[in-house]
């Protein structure tokens, strides 16, 4: 007897349990999930709603079924094991089995539905509205997943299988309840690298480099409505719900026939529409109306309700606008939700616009602000500390700081050069001894002795250039492929537990003592570099803030160790990200229509 048909013969002498919260990894896929069976009973189904014939790393032909849910419904894990004492099944290998898989697939399994919010303007409130509704559809038992078909930022993150997604998508996703976001809810995304060129991923994957003619003139009308077509299909063939969200404006008349990130992608999913409208900037109805009206006559009955929000003050005083808003456009107003102070991660650079510093703590905390800055949510962690955020452009604005941290980036090289034209290179060196710093992914290749780009892969120009010379390590770009990979491990100085992400070109050749210890299959492995007489400190991982155990270790070394840290109880970054969620999904729920949503979203007029 093999080891899973050994697995699925316990499970079924066990009888049914639903969910097992004493299991460390539960839940493995969502909040509320079924565990009874941990091993499927119907493996390999070879149902190709479920599943798909792939081959293994090892060249064989196996059934890939990891995205499938099926089996762990709280409805199905039950149902299952009652027709296995009904009908006496004891052995894996039975052929009653298939009957039972396809009784419960005729019960239980049916094709999921979608809904699209979509923003008058951009920084409309989408993302927060989507994350709400996640929350809610879930709090009501419904399986929902969130989709953004094409998303542009720098601000991604690393699937449990290796696949970079918006960072925005992921927060969505634990909005929804779900363990393991994956590369299907953000099938596109755009990460822009200058000169009006992004990269685009495709399922999480580096696709290739496209100037804006060339993207809306052949990739979207040619592959891009394909793929957001499979992947949408997928979700929906998983999920009861799939909330979809847009991107900028629906009315984009320059590009309206090439849209699919709005409507485009409404009309492909079958998705009727929500918009939302941002108070806050004035002028709510006008957008409200122009949006709606400089869509095509046969896309306006798409849009079956309308959101405004972020109201400060008496949300009450904004009803009798609401109702001649209903009577010109003949769209219900189904939520008027008052402003949510929040904190949720910042998904665009774009937010850091004109942004000098953030938060009021007797810390100061200099963080480079480089032109292609990326994966600047490494920082969020440290507004729950006694700190001050700013954001620095010159060298003198370093002078009273406390700490220095270069960035993430998008092209290492052309930043570095643009730190050395700024002068901020000879700063940061003058720091060194005096206070903390920190180089995170690219910062971190910046603080090395050399970096060598002989293809001219991360910089605009190929050649070998002169790093920080903050460590004794050389960054080396060339025959090496992007390395994108979770990571969980310990602080090498306390033994504490960390997490971190991985999302980078080119390697490093390190000569200095390591920052961390990471587990891997393969055997574990030392990460980053740290000089702690010199308060240097250096690595890959992104995220690694997120945890107590670094984010107290680096700013112990602030003030000559005398930093005034939060006296509470140090929290995970994520369970701040949970609190806000609950928050921001309750104030939804409160001043929002969710019977009527729920009815539009199941296809109701």
């Amino acid at each position: 007897m093999d080891n899973i048909t050994k697995k699925v013969a316990e499970e079924i002498e066990k009888g049914w349990i639903g969910p097992d919260k004493s299991c460390s990894y539960h839940p493995c896929h969502f909040e509320g999930q079924d565990c009874t069976f941990c091993f499927c009973p119907f493996y390999p189904c070879l149902d190709d709603d479920f599943g798909r014939n792939t081959v293994s790393k090892k060249g064989a032909d196996i059934w890939e079924c990891t995205f499938c849910l099926f089996i762990h419904r709280p409805e199905v894990g039950k149902f299952v094991m009652s027709e296995f004492r009904r009908l006496g099944i004891t052995d894996p290998k039975d052929p009653a089995i298939r009957a039972v898989f396809e009784n419960a697939k005729r019960r239980f399994h049916t094709k999921g539905r979608a809904l699209m919010i979509l923003g008058a303007t951009s920084d409309a409130g989408k993302s927060i509205t989507v994350a709400a509704i996640c929350r809610i559809l879930h709090n009501r038992g419904y399986l929902v997943a969130p989709f953004k078909s094409q998303n542009m930022s720098l601000n991604s993150k690393v699937t449990r299988k290796g696949h970079e997604i918006a960072m925005i998508q992921t927060i969505q996703s634990k909005a929804a309840g779900l363990k393991n976001p994956d590369q299907h809810m953000n099938p596109i995304l755009l990460k822009p690298k200058g000169d009006m060129i992004s990269q685009v991923m495709v399922e999480g994957e580096s696709y290739g480099d496209y100037n804006v003619e060339d993207y809306y003139g052949k990739f979207v009308p040619g592959q891009g409505i394909d793929i957001v077509k499979r992947n949408v299909d997928f979700l929906k063939g998983r999920y009861d719900f799939v909330v979809m969200e847009g991107a900028g404006s629906p009315a984009e008349i320059n590009i309206y026939d090439r849209d699919i990130a709005n409507i485009g992608a409404a009309k492909i999913a079958g998705a009727p529409c929500i918009l939302v409208v941002n108070v806050e900037w004035g002028g709510a109805f006008a957008y409200a109306v122009g949006t709606v009206k400089l869509m095509p006559e046969e896309d306006r009955g798409r849009i079956k309700g309308i959101i405004l929000n972020n109201i400060r003050g008496d949300i009450s005083k904004l009803s009798s606008g609401a109702r001649e808003l209903e009577r010109i456009l003949g769209i219900p107003v189904m939520g008027l939700i008052p402003h949510i102070s929040m904190e949720l991660p910042l998904e665009d650079s774009e937010a850091l616009r004109g942004m000098k510093s953030r938060g009021n703590g007797s810390m100061t905390i200099a963080v480079i602000k480089l032109p292609r800055i990326a994966n600047f949510t490494d920082l969020d962690p440290l507004y729950m500390e006694d700190t001050t955020v700013r954001f620095v452009t010159d060298a003198e604005e370093l002078e009273d700081s406390d700490a220095i941290i270069i960035p993430g980036t998008k092209n290492t090289i052309d930043d570095l050069i643009w730190l050395k034209d700024k002068g901020l290179d000879r700063a940061i060196i003058g720091k060194r001894g005096k206070i903390p710093i920190l180089g995170i992914c690219g910062g971190y290749q910046m603080m090395g002795r050399r970096l060598e780009d002989p293809n001219g892969i991360e910089g605009s120009d190929p050649g070998s250039f002169e790093g920080l010379g903050l460590f004794d390590n050389i960054t080396r770009w060339g025959e090496y492929k992007k390395k994108v990979v979770q990571d969980e491990g310990t602080l090498l100085h306390t033994g504490e537990p960390i997490t971190g992400y991985e999302i980078h070109m080119g390697m490093s050749e390190v000569n200095e003592e390591p920052l961390f210890n990471i587990k891997r299959f393969s055997g574990d492995e030392k990460e980053g570099s740290v000089r702690e007489g010199d308060m240097l400190f250096g690595t890959y991982l992104h995220g690694i803030l997120e945890k107590p155990a670094f984010r107290r270790f680096f700013l112990s070394h602030v003030k000559g160790g005398k930093a005034v840290l939060s006296v509470s109880e140090p929290k995970d970054y994520d369970d701040l990200i949970e609190e806000n969620i609950r928050k921001l999904s309750s104030e939804f729920e409160s001043n929002m229509d969710v019977d009527r949503l729920i009815r539009i979203m199941e296809g109701e007029p």
